[in-house]
């Protein structure tokens, strides 16, 4: 059967189906063109500057810390460039058995492995963290020999913070060490430029100078732009900003008087700060024990840290900052200063010492089994007349002296460019209901203002604090915040700059009124209880002598430092300034729980007198004798100051200076500008 079709009706339909085709292939093609249009002109810059992104990769280039040097040069903190191995932990399948492989590569010590399980606790998985720290080069080559062996493991060269004084001067200096996760956190708060800056930096200052001048060590972080390839290796640098290394710092300190301080000190615990009465300048800043900094660069282990966490010496506790003590009589001299100043007394006025102080129901002893007889002003700071200030206490009352001895900084910061500073206890009504909860217990009362008389009581304070009051007394009343920092030294062109140094209005003293408590402090060291110490000191000098208790004694019971405990004897201080016509140098020493002031506090402070004045140390046998605590006045031909041996240098000569030469050398030649 023969089919007819219509050929115009098939043409027909076969236009129809060619124009949906075309019309298909059309809309299609205009589909692309749009979004070639899209991709190539509305989304050119986004595209290409994500394509630019996956081929450059920028780099954050740390800059070098600053260094830290002593006020004559001797360099305190520097650094170095090392290999450090390195592993991620994230890319690590067994973290054990890559350990015991990589051991058998390199050496990796017990303490290596300890430290790196406690950063492995502090950090995150993706984070490259130590393993070894100063490879050597044979080291390096024979681990990049067998680097395919171990993903996740590598070798980077880093810089370190050295620390050459080792201990001495540790807890001014500080340390750097790893950025812990809290430091992260607190670090995501701060503005983006800052943060940039710290982009590729794993360390920071954590304590002592080197946490108080953060950012001005730390330095300007530069970049590098590197073309990478699709396995993200670096093929070419294309551009770079190099950093701007920290700014080197002047400190004050006189690091050889800070380590001669330390060896005085011993084994003992306590601490020292020596301060330029003219401006204000820390010339020492000793706490004993101390610690290495050195051991917290590379990370800590937790032996080490353990070790020093719990020792009952704590030789973390920065003393001289955070230490507070009671005074004992290195208070009596400021109090003697608040009387005249106040007018409560003179210093003609006399009263009778007979060994004891009746107050109401409760006697208040003086030292020794007898009293003094009559004492006035000058007498009751020479021979330490504790019936005097009982007395004087009692007339001031607690809230007038607070106001007369505030201005002097006891009980409050003085400012100094450390952080972590305690402020003590000046008390006051106010200070106890603030700092009581119970109302019974808010209450001042009478019998307790006496005893702040002899620096004991609620009287608490730091040898910062001390030794800050001491030089505003020697200076006559002028005021200055205490500062570590000398001088800044830009690492570009080379020019120093003074940090910026707050100004203090002076204390209003009368000259007359110094006059007679500086002729009474040097009577202390011709007559009273530091005669011996001083004596033969070709200079003239003041101080006083304290002996605080550490713990309290049962009333009428007599203190027995035998039938104490170490721990529980009581404190030996000293407050000094020399020389006494214009004095240049002003401390407070404390020896904790040593005795009378007189056995352990002053013979450290008349060989500090010696080195600052004179240009001179303790021979061998009276710097043996000082540190036990068994000296007075100093024995043996001394030696020039450059003997002192420090740790990051060779040992000086130790050529004894003759005694001709000894007692010219006041006048010609000081160790102290």
């Amino acid at each position: 059967m023969t089919e007819f079709r219509d050929p115009q009706f098939e043409l027909s339909r076969f236009r129809l189906r060619l124009v949906a085709a075309a019309g298909f292939v059309l809309v299609c093609f205009g589909l692309l063109l749009a979004r070639l249009v899209f991709l190539q002109v509305v989304k050119h810059e986004e595209l290409a500057t994500q394509a630019e992104a996956n081929r450059i990769a920028v780099v954050p280039v740390a800059p070098n810390r600053g260094l830290i040097t002593d006020r004559n040069g001797v360099v305190l903190a520097n650094n170095y460039a090392a290999y450090t191995l390195e592993l991620t932990r994230s890319q690590v399948r067994d973290l054990d058995a890559t350990l015991e492989q990589l051991a058998q590569v390199v050496e990796i010590t017990p303490r290596d492995r300890r430290r790196f399980k406690r950063l492995v606790e502090e950090s995150k998985s993706f984070e490259p963290l130590p393993l070894r720290t100063r490879l050597s080069d044979e080291e390096v080559a024979r681990f990049s020999a067998q680097r395919f062996r171990f993903p996740g493991v590598d070798i980077r060269a880093r810089l370190f913070r050295s620390y050459p004084q080792g201990e001495v001067g540790s807890h001014v200096l500080g340390y750097i060490g790893r950025i812990n996760p809290a430091e992260k956190r607190a670090m995501e708060d701060w503005e983006d430029e800052r943060q940039a800056n710290y982009r590729g930096t794993t360390s920071i200052g954590k304590l002592g100078i080197e946490q108080s001048y953060e950012e001005l060590l730390h330095g300007i972080a530069g970049y590098e732009e590197v073309e990478t390839s699709a396995a993200g290796r670096p093929v070419r640098r294309l551009r770079s900003q190099p950093a701007t290394p920290g700014r080197n710092l002047q400190l004050t300190l006189d690091i050889r008087l800070q380590a001669l301080v330390e060896q005085m000190f011993g084994d003992r615990r306590g601490a020292l700060v020596a301060i330029d009465p003219r401006n204000g300048e820390v010339l020492a800043f000793v706490s004993r024990p101390g610690f290495d900094p050195n051991l917290f660069v590379d990370g800590i282990d937790l032996e080490s840290w353990r070790e020093l966490n719990e020792s009952i010496d704590k030789p973390l506790l920065n003393r001289a900052l955070r230490g507070t003590y009671p005074p004992g009589s290195t208070f009596k001299p400021f109090m003697a200063m608040a009387a005249l100043h106040s007018g409560v007394r003179t210093g003609s006025q006399a009263m009778f010492d007979g060994g004891t102080f009746q107050f109401g129901n409760h006697t208040f002893r003086s030292h020794g089994d007898g009293g003094l007889g009559m004492v006035d002003m000058t007498r009751s700071i020479v021979k330490s007349s504790n019936v005097y200030y009982y007395a004087l206490a009692n007339d001031m009352g607690v809230d007038l002296m607070h106001a007369e001895l505030s201005p002097f900084g006891f009980g409050r910061r003085t400012g100094i460019d450390l952080e972590g500073e305690a402020s003590g206890i000046l008390p006051s009504t106010e200070w106890k209901r603030r700092t009581y909860k119970r109302p019974e217990q808010q209450r001042w009362y009478a019998g307790e203002t006496i005893s702040l008389g002899i620096g004991q009581g609620y009287n608490a304070f730091t040898m910062l604090q001390l030794a800050s009051a001491t030089a505003t007394l020697a200076a006559g009343g002028q005021r200055f915040v205490p500062r570590l920092a000398r001088a800044l030294q830009d690492p570009v062109d080379g020019r120093q700059t003074a940090p910026e140094r707050p100004e203090l209005a002076p204390i209003d003293l009368r000259p007359e009124h110094v006059a007679l408590i500086h002729r009474a402090l040097h009577g202390v060291t011709v007559e009273g209880t530091s005669t011996r110490v001083f004596a033969g000191a070709p200079y003239r000098s003041a101080g006083k002598t304290g002996t605080a208790q550490a713990v309290g004694i049962r009333q009428n019971e007599k203190y027995n430092a035998a039938k104490l405990e170490e721990h529980q004897r009581d404190h030996s201080l000293y407050m000094a300034f020399a020389p006494l016509e214009a004095p240049r140098i002003a401390l407070a020493v404390i020896v904790e729980n040593a005795g009378f002031g007189s056995e352990a506090a002053a013979p450290i402070a008349r060989r500090v007198f010696d080195y600052a004045l004179l240009g001179q140390v303790p021979s061998e046998e009276d710097l043996a004798a000082t540190r036990q605590g068994r000296s007075s006045a100093p024995m043996g031909v001394p030696r020039a100051a450059a003997s002192i041996a420090l740790p990051g240098e060779r040992s000086a000569a130790a050529a004894p200076l003759a005694p001709s030469a000894a007692s010219a050398s006041g006048s010609a030649a000081a160790a102290l500008p």
